[in-house]
């Protein structure tokens, strides 16, 4: 008896062909199940983790009590967070701080003073800056959200009462790194102009 015959059966009972899909099924599940590779977190491949604060800037965002709005978000523990639509979880929220509206008002001797704007409807929006701060994998000095974030990357936050975009403005490694670096000091107040 031939080892295969002349319809490609293997001892004249199993086909290599049904032995090929087989053996190649049996090899994707496999590596579905017991290899995931590169699927899994980053934290699993002994990447380094440390401190980080993420400082992010919110422009012109409509709320209809601003104020009471800033207070809230301040007292608020910690927010979700996504960067690049990739969910990252939880961190905290450090600092809020908020910014200034001015307008630039040309003066009859040409120069240019700055002066709070006096718009009605900027009474519903909010300027902003966030200090958010956690522990993060940090890979090439760039602290991983769920992806790299470096400044200008775009982040949403979410909480109870609120979802909006941000975007990045500074990044601070704290632990060994902030005794190097310098810290951010938010914006400065314009200047109040004396009434004539």
């Amino acid at each position: 008896m031939a080892i295969l015959d002349s319809k490609g059966r293997l001892f004249g009972k199993l086909s290599l062909l049904d032995l090929g899909a087989v053996l190649a099924i049996t090899m994707v599940i496999f590596g579905i199940f017991f290899y995931p590779g590169a699927t899994g977190s980053i934290a699993q491949s002994g990447a380094n983790t440390q401190e980080v604060e993420v400082d992010v800037i919110a422009r012109g965002l409509t709320v209809l009590n601003p104020e009471e709005f800033l207070v809230d978000l301040a007292k608020t523990d910690s927010t979700k967070i996504i960067v690049r639509n990739q969910p990252y979880g939880e961190i905290g929220v450090k600092k809020v701080v908020a910014l200034p509206r001015s307008v630039a008002v040309p003066q009859p001797d040409g120069t240019v003073k700055s002066y709070p704007d006096p718009r009605p409807e900027l009474g519903y929006t909010a300027d902003m800056l966030i200090t958010l701060g956690g522990r993060a994998q940090v890979i090439d000095g760039s602290p991983v959200l769920g992806v790299p974030v470096k400044i200008g990357t775009p982040v949403e936050i979410e909480g109870d009462s609120y979802n909006f975009k941000v975007s990045t403005v500074a990044i601070r490694l704290l632990g060994d790194a902030a005794k190097t670096e310098p810290s951010i000091a938010p914006a400065p107040a314009p200047p109040v102009p004396a009434q004539q």
